[in-house]
């Protein structure tokens, strides 16, 4: 063999031995890196299996022709799948003088967006296009008609039981129709949100507003928190209380645990997070901070839960899975007017830090993205920020599906004037993207179902819409 970094000359054509007689394993051998850095055969036979590779693959043809610009495997997987007269189709439909939404209607959406043909949006990601017929100084314009991406159809369907202020609502984990909102009269109402909408328990016990609930890993049960002191355990089947869980102040906030659902995080006015087992109902254990802990979420790997609080500090704790114990590691300060924090929502994974990232809306109208670095137990950086009007309610927020043609990061949040509205943190001069209207009242809480085609909003008088997104939009 030569020596390592010298070119080997490729053998005629006609010597080369037929491709259907080459053996894959031979040659998936010979395409393992060396067991040691320095073997000097690694480099000739790399550059000779190379040399050999067909000059006129489709595959081969199929990556000039592309055009990246930083998209991903889904955009060039669909791609490669797109009809075969999609260009001349795309044509002949943008010449006809579309107007608005760019995209044709007869070339299907999975060429045209970074998406995945199977319907989900998690894979859909931002880019600017390129393709054949469209110049570079027009994709700007092209762009910008459709980089909200957050388009609906209308309204899926309206539930206003409940009578008193619906100050939060949630989907299920893992769930697209089962749906539940609190309200400020102790009243947890669970629902089905499916084609054929009905409601399926109201669950009362608590004597004054519920402050948060969390679905178990497997929706089994709802775990609620209230002002009236007090923990409650529901059973989602049956629509009964299994528990109930005293406390000296005002339960504030409350999460399972995501990895060991036996346990229970809570934050309450009395200035604590207590670690509850959930069988017993016993603290296993208690951790102290300067104010009322408002709002709380937990990483994806139970490592780490985020907690705000009445001050507008945002706290990073450790979490032991096994034991419950938990310990402060980092205190960030980046919201100065001392308002309390009403949302603070983690997601693993965000374009705009390429990692996971967090949430953070405080009622004096600051909304925050965080990067969280988890090799530094959590440690929080502040990317971007949006300073809205500051709220006279507790008015949430929540990500968006990761969706859109321009690289932003996308929110959804309620607001006081009846609307609905879609934000991009990362534009904070031209921030609002979109609105949904229909309410008729304040609205409070947003939440996304698990395949992101359903938006739910509740409002202060009670009413919860859920709104269907269109399909691609």
């Amino acid at each position: 063999m030569p020596e390592a970094g010298e070119e080997l000359v490729a053998p005629d054509k006609e010597k080369k031995e037929p491709r259907s007689n080459l053996n894959p394993e031979f040659l998936s051998c010979l395409l393992q890196p060396p067991i040691t850095h320095h073997s000097p055969n690694y480099t000739g036979i790399r550059r000779l299996l190379l040399h050999g590779k067909a000059v006129s693959s489709p595959a081969i043809d199929r990556r000039q022709e592309w055009r990246c610009n930083g998209r991903g495997y889904v955009a060039y997987r669909n791609f490669i799948r797109r009809p075969r007269n999609w260009e001349n189709v795309a044509s002949q439909s943008s010449s006809a003088g579309n107007s608005g939404r760019w995209v044709p209607s007869s070339v299907p959406q999975s060429i045209l967006y970074d998406t995945d043909t199977g319907g989900s949006s998690r894979d859909l990601r931002g880019s600017n296009l390129s393709f054949g017929h469209y110049n570079s100084l027009d994709s700007d314009r092209q762009i910008r008609h459709v980089e909200p991406a957050y388009s609906f159809v209308g309204m899926h369907c309206i539930f206003d039981h409940c009578k008193a202020s619906a100050t939060i609502v949630k989907f299920g984990h893992m769930s697209s129709n089962l749906l539940a909102y609190g309200a400020s009269d102790g009243s947890l109402t669970i629902c089905n949100a499916s084609e054929q909408p009905s409601l399926c328990h109201q669950l009362k016990g608590h004597s004054k507003a519920i402050t948060d609930f969390d679905f178990s890993s497997n929706n089994q049960y709802i775990a609620s928190s209230s002002m009236d002191k007090t923990v409650r355990v529901w059973d989602v089947s049956k629509g009964h209380c299994m528990r109930i869980i005293y406390g000296v102040s005002p339960q504030l906030c409350i999460r399972f645990h995501p990895v060991n659902n036996n346990l229970l995080s809570v934050g309450n006015g009395n200035k604590e997070i207590n670690e509850l087992n959930f069988s017993t109902g016993h603290i296993v254990c208690k951790l102290l901070f300067e104010n009322e802990i408002t709002a709380m979420d937990n990483g994806h790997t139970g490592q780490h839960l985020f907690a705000g609080d009445a001050q507008g500090c945002i706290y990073s704790v450790k979490v032991n899975s096994h034991t419950g114990a938990i310990s402060r590691s980092h205190k960030n300060r980046s919201i100065r007017n001392k308002s309390p924090i009403t949302t603070v929502q983690y997601r693993t994974f965000s374009f705009v830090a390429r990692g996971p990232v967090l949430l953070a809306c405080a009622r004096d109208g600051n909304i925050c993205l965080f990067s969280v670095a988890l090799e530094v137990q959590g440690y929080l950086t502040l990317l971007c920020s949006l300073k809205l009007a500051p709220r006279s309610h507790n008015i949430g927020a929540s990500f968006c599906p990761l969706l859109s043609l321009g690289k932003g990061e996308f929110v959804v949040s309620g607001s006081e004037d009846a609307n609905v509205y879609f934000y991009d943190l990362t534009r904070p001069k031209h921030a609002c993207v979109n609105k949904l209207q229909g309410h008729g009242s304040t609205v409070i809480g947003v939440a996304w179902n698990h395949g992101e085609n359903l938006l739910a909003s509740s409002d202060s008088d009670g009413t919860v819409i859920v709104w269907k997104r269109a399909q691609g939009g």
